[in-house]
């Protein structure tokens, strides 16, 4: 297939998953969808910069575009490209270009790791044992984006679902597998490489992010050293693991602030904090507003944009 009739075949799949995707998810906001791994995105504006924590997901733009920043590294993403990443990632996403006649639309696929690692067992995708950033920007391709039409077409017809969509999850992210960047889901799959000690240390953090850090317990965990986990934890996710714990710690605190109305000193002791103060501080370092009034602009903003 020449450059030209590539080009139009990809155009084809993604005005058909731009029509999909506007049925299945028609108004502003995060629409699950009956395949329990699948999600889709609806935004008709440009948004300000939004704190979150990514899940292992293949995310698919399809019209609009956004940014993805972790640490200081930006990724731009428009349509047919896509970001993938296997582990939890404090990121700050800002939707760039989206209205109301053109929408900014994607899908969110959740990524499990057996099923990576059976993808692996079972082909000849590439792999590798290298340490690198947990998170990947990719250009989709004509084989991945048939496999993400078939998979939203389900959707249609209920009763395949359980059959057929597991299939379908596995050959798109063997499909991703395939690339050019095929090794790098591999990395976190491979028992005993570093990638693969470094997520199981990001779980941890994400499971007892209240609970104080200690460095040699992790290392001992992970089977390293506590200078070697500092050197891949930052590879990974390009911040300290106590920076990765404070990230986790102020993003859980501002979903209890704005979900049950918790005072500022409150919310801070749940989520692991025993000086109100320092809470205080390094929440507006993080947010850039103190926590009353950064959950005053969050609820004036989502009754002026809705929920999305």
């Amino acid at each position: 297939m020449n450059g030209i009739s590539s080009l139009s075949t990809l155009s084809v799949h993604l005005q058909e998953l731009i029509l999909l995707i506007q049925r299945h998810a028609p108004s502003e906001g995060t629409h699950a969808s009956s395949v329990p791994e699948l999600c889709f995105r609806h935004a008709s504006q440009v948004s300000e910069p939004r704190h979150s924590v990514n899940t292992p997901s293949l995310y698919v733009i399809v019209q609009g575009s956004k940014t993805a920043t972790l640490a200081g590294d930006t990724y731009l993403c428009s349509p047919a490209s896509y970001i993938v990443s296997p582990v939890h990632l404090p990121v700050v996403g800002m939707i760039t270009e989206a209205s109301p006649e053109l929408p900014y639309l994607s899908l969110q696929l959740s990524i499990r790791p057996e099923v990576i690692l059976d993808i692996m067992h079972r082909s000849s995708t590439q792999r590798d044992t290298k340490t690198e950033r947990g998170i990947l920007l990719g250009q989709s391709d004509t084989p991945l984006l048939e496999g993400l039409v078939r998979l939203v077409r389900l959707l249609d017809t209920p009763e395949d679902i359980e059959f057929l969509a597991p299939m379908i999850i596995r050959e798109i992210l063997y499909r991703v597998m395939k690339g050019d960047q095929g090794a790098f889901l591999s990395r976190f799959s491979i028992a005993g490489s570093y990638s693969y000690n470094i997520s199981n240390v990001i779980q941890r953090i994400n499971r007892d992010y209240s609970k104080p850090l200690v460095i040699e317990e992790l290392a001992k965990e992970a089977h390293m050293s506590p200078s070697s986990l500092h050197k891949h934890f930052k590879k990974v996710t390009a911040i300290s693991p106590l920076q990765y714990q404070k990230a986790i710690r102020l993003q859980h605190a501002r979903r209890l602030l704005l979900s049950e109305g918790l005072e500022a000193a409150d919310a801070g002791f749940r989520v692991g904090y025993e000086s109100p103060s320092q809470f205080s501080r390094e929440y507006a370092r993080m947010f850039g507003r103190s926590p009353m009034n950064d959950v005053k602009h969050l609820r004036n903003t989502l009754s002026v944009h809705g929920n999305g």
